[in-house]
């Protein structure tokens, strides 16, 4: 027997700081994180100030906000930055890596390793938190574009009929470009960003000068006292502060992409005293002139400055709007690996950056989401109804998780934990019920976003069980199958048959059905099983595992990390190291296509979810394609399943 083990790698604190992050390449991976990581929280300052303004005052039209008022939001919007992002993110999350990698199903991957008996409790928390992302996905490109377009009505007012229209163009052109990839735009998305920064803080700064009591707004108290003032539209004027930490979790998705340092100094050097500067410089601008609080970003800003300020503001929030889009190719990515979701088409647009991918279904139903928001919004106001709801639940799944990570991996106790994580927690819980104060207004759109695609994991992850289960009782017990063909061999012809399953114990259904009507047997037989790891990387000498029965047939498990693409030739390869002599053009890889049917007796409920994951299955990507197959190596034979 020739083996090789395919264990998970260990858990590492400080993954990211590994060697795929040099020192060397900090001041790329400095700039790159400003381009990718902050667009989002970056644009935050052209709506965040004004709706919490406007949640102030009812509207502009009714009165105008008092200097306590603007105080007191500045307040909250500082400590809002300081505790959620700075705290949270920045001070514990970005430390709970998953050997380099970051993200709610990469979090949850790290916290089910570290509990016993891997409960399935913690798989749905994941669940939950996925789903949540892909609902701030779709609106994160629509108030983002929509808002910086807006800036028009305020360099000239009879522009006001083309903000939608043209918002809606450059969206369109934002997906239509996904399919080139990345690569080469990302290169000019860390000067701009950096620009766009600089332009923050410069344009906040200036005004500071011109009222510098505004600064009294560091002091807690002010943000205190208003929400005691104004108990009966707090839960209003809370979920409007919260879009100023809005895309605080990219610095967790997109850790592995960067690493941990460049991140944190991007923060704490560049980008929190930039926002600070110019949502203190918003504050300042409207205490000298409380009319502003109609748009205050555009409107403090030099005449001469306006449009120029507004094509900048516009390729920022396109920018952002890319982040969130590559984000949610990669968390499908991960969700498809570790079998959350049916097999997506995947494309590659690098040919040496795994992570540069793009999938054609995700990319349709986040353009189309995306255009119904703008088009049934209509205006960033009206869409900041619907924001916060998704990116709040989705806060809440990573403390859980994360107190996870601190008990159990970084091995504190447990009051310790709780210490830390409760007042985060609890903070989450009430930004969680601000942002659902606005349910009605729009809220409930990213909720039935998330709804939706938990119930099509639940349904799929529950239709693969009772499909594994089912196939389980149908099928020969390998090693029976093995004894009785080495005692009464069929006819034996040259060349090598990989046989794929995902059943480690019983003869695949191909091997099964090519016996019953070739009545032959290739003189090399592989039973095939390909894993996903709990790790998004697993090493080259780890990833395959062969194991001899006899001279006909051996077994195989191949481990992929998470985030990796399957490719079964490129490891099948690796075996060569272990004796076995590959060869691409002299095997046949047989797979079982499955023809699913519905049960008729499982009850309504059960007939619907059988309904479904029919559709899912028939929709799913080709395995052929998905695993990187030569398409003329490949023998499918088909068979038909009861539900």
């Amino acid at each position: 027997m020739t083996q090789t083990s395919a264990t998970d790698e260990p858990v590492g604190i400080d993954a990211s700081e590994s060697s795929s992050h040099k020192t060397d390449n900090f001041p790329v991976l400095l700039l790159g994180a400003l381009g990718v990581v902050f667009g989002d929280i970056g644009t935050s300052p052209l709506y965040a100030f004004r709706e919490a303004l406007h949640a102030t005052t009812g509207g502009v039209e009714h009165r105008l906000p008092l200097a306590s008022d603007v105080l007191g939001l500045l307040s909250l919007i500082f400590w809002a930055l300081a505790i959620v992002v700075s705290t949270k993110y920045v001070g514990f999350v970005l430390r709970a890596d998953n050997n380099g990698e970051g993200g709610t199903l990469s979090l949850m991957s790290l916290a089910r390793r570290a509990l016993t008996g891997s409960p399935a409790w913690v798989l749905y928390v994941g669940v939950v938190g996925a789903a949540l992302f892909f609902g701030d996905a779709i609106i994160t490109p629509a108030i983002s574009v929509l808002s910086a377009v807006e800036g028009l009505e305020v360099v000239e007012p009879r522009l006001t009929l083309w903000v939608v229209p043209l918002t809606v163009v450059i969206l369109i052109v934002l997906f239509m470009v996904q399919r080139f990839g990345t690569g080469k735009v990302a290169a000019v998305f860390g000067p701009i960003t950096a620009i766009w920064f600089l332009v923050l803080g410069l344009s906040g700064i200036v005004h500071i000068f011109e009222a510098p009591e505004v600064l009294w707004a560091l002091n807690p108290w002010h943000g205190l006292s208003f929400i005691f003032s104004h108990l009966s539209i707090s839960l209003l004027v809370l979920g409007a502060v919260f879009l100023a930490v809005t895309g605080a979790e990219a610095l967790y998705v997109d850790l592995g992409h960067f690493g941990r340092r460049p991140i944190i100094f991007a923060w704490l050097v560049f980008v929190f005293p930039c926002l600070l500067l110019n949502y203190f410089g918003q504050g300042a601008f409207v205490l000298r002139n409380f009319r502003a609080a109609e748009n205050p970003f555009f409107l403090m800003q030099p005449e001469w400055a306006q449009l120029p300020v507004v094509i900048l503001a516009t390729m920022a929030t396109v920018i952002a709007s890319q982040a969130v889009i590559s984000g949610a190719y990669s968390l499908a990515r991960q969700g498809i690996n570790l079998n959350l979701l049916p097999r997506l088409h995947v494309l590659h647009t690098s040919e040496t950056q795994s992570g540069q991918i793009y999938m054609p279904q995700v990319n349709s139903m986040l353009l189309v989401s995306v255009l119904l928001l703008v088009l049934g919004f209509r205006s960033s106001s009206a869409l900041s109804a619907a924001y916060g709801i998704a990116v709040t639940g989705e806060m809440v799944v990573t403390s859980v998780l994360l107190f996870i990570v601190m008990w159990k991996i970084w091995g504190w106790r447990v009051g310790a934990a709780l210490a830390v994580v409760t007042p985060l927690i609890l903070i989450d819980v009430g930004f969680f019920v601000a942002n659902s104060a606005k349910f009605a207004q729009g809220g409930w759109v990213p909720a039935l976003v998330a709804c939706m695609l938990i119930t099509v994991m639940v349904t799929w992850m529950g239709g693969r069980r009772r499909l594994a289960e089912k196939t389980r009782r149908d099928e020969v017990p390998l090693q029976f199958l093995v004894d009785n063909l080495s005692r009464k061999q069929p006819t034996i012809v040259p060349g090598t048959a990989v046989f794929l399953t995902s059943d480690i114990e019983g003869a695949p259904t191909a091997l099964l059905h090519s016996l019953k009507h070739y009545k032959v047997l290739h003189e090399q037989n592989v039973i095939l099983t390909v894993r996903t790891s709990a790790s998004p990387i697993v090493a080259d000498d780890e990833k395959v595992t062969i194991e001899t029965y006899n001279e006909l047939f051996s077994r195989v498990i191949v481990t992929f990390g998470f985030v990796e693409s399957p490719n079964i030739p490129k490891a099948l390869a690796l075996g060569r190291k272990l004796g076995w002599k590959f060869d691409i053009m002299s095997t046949s890889f047989f797979l079982s296509r499955r023809s699913l049917k519905p049960g008729q007796k499982n009850g309504i409920i059960r007939y619907w979810q059988d309904k479904l994951f029919t559709a899912l299955a028939k929709n799913a990507s080709d395995a052929t394609e998905y695993f990187h197959i030569p398409t003329g190596r490949v023998v499918e034979i088909g068979t038909q399943l009861l539900l």
